[in-house]
């Protein structure tokens, strides 16, 4: 039965970063994760979890300056230093909070260098990553963002993220299905969620279009969350949206999940 987390980075924005996590826990929320919490102290965050009884699954790792347009370091050449001074940032701040997983952005395709180049630099540097990772207990996470929202972004589909996995070859590196991405790139989520469910070490929803709500677009979210049941899922799944309102307007989908028996 899948475990639903709430995204602070984008649900409960009506009010400042550091008191979304008491809203989280009042609607209902067991666990939260988030973007980027780098910008606030990271004891500060764990009080605020602590206060609240609220679990951390996941966070991404730092990736780069997000102002100038970067979205990961992973794949730029000359940016090794970089990317591995983000790396044991990622660690330190996971181990303050008790995260046990790290999603790894990969970043931008520079133009005019060859795909063999930014692949040898991405698997490097996940190598180096996965090896920091697991000395840390922690698992590292790969996500294909869709083409359509971000143009340009290297890691863009699934065929891929599961190619660069098996190319790293470390038992802590895992796939991040996201719900929203992978419908606007490939759709025909139930059948894939099921060939991939071994190798899925988190989840993330949306509904599209617009990346709202549950309810809001063309996912038929209560035909998926029974599927996710009877497959045996029982990790986290992000609620990584952009409410049209209030956040607690839209929990709609919430409600009903849990009176169905698909919240545990």
């Amino acid at each position: 039965m899948p475990r639903f987390a709430a995204n602070v980075s984008t649900l409960f924005t009506e009010v400042p970063f550091l008191e979304r996590f008491e809203r989280a826990r009042s609607a209902g929320f067991r666990a939260v994760e988030c973007q980027f919490p780098y910008a606030h102290d990271a004891r500060q965050v764990k009080a605020r979890l602590d206060d609240h009884g609220l679990e951390a699954v996941l966070i991404n790792a730092p990736a780069g300056d997000l102002a100038s347009g970067e979205r990961g370091l992973g794949c730029l050449p000359g940016r090794e230093a970089a990317f591995r001074d983000a790396i044991g940032r990622g660690v330190d701040y996971a181990a303050t909070l008790g995260v046990p997983r790290l999603h790894c952005m990969s970043g931008m395709a520079p133009p005019g260098i060859d795909d063999a180049v930014l692949r040898r630099t991405l698997v490097a540097n996940l190598r180096f990553a996965a090896d920091a990772f697991a000395k840390a207990g922690l698992v590292l996470l790969l996500e294909p963002i869709n083409a359509l929202d971000v143009p340009g972004y290297y890691l863009g589909r699934i065929a891929q993220a599961l190619d660069l996995i098996d190319e790293v070859g470390a038992p802590n590196v895992r796939l991040q299905y996201d719900i929203y991405h992978a419908q606007r790139s490939e759709g025909e989520l139930a059948a894939t969620i099921e060939r991939l469910l071994p190798r899925i070490g988190h989840m993330q929803l949306a509904d599209n279009p617009g990346r709202h709500e549950p309810g809001s677009g063309e996912i038929h979210f209560p035909f998926l969350f029974a599927h996710i049941d009877r497959l045996g899922y029982d990790g986290w799944v992000g609620c990584e949206y952009q409410p049209l309102g209030a956040t607690e307007a839209g929990l709609g989908w919430f409600e009903q999940a849990a009176r169905e028996g698909h919240v545990r």
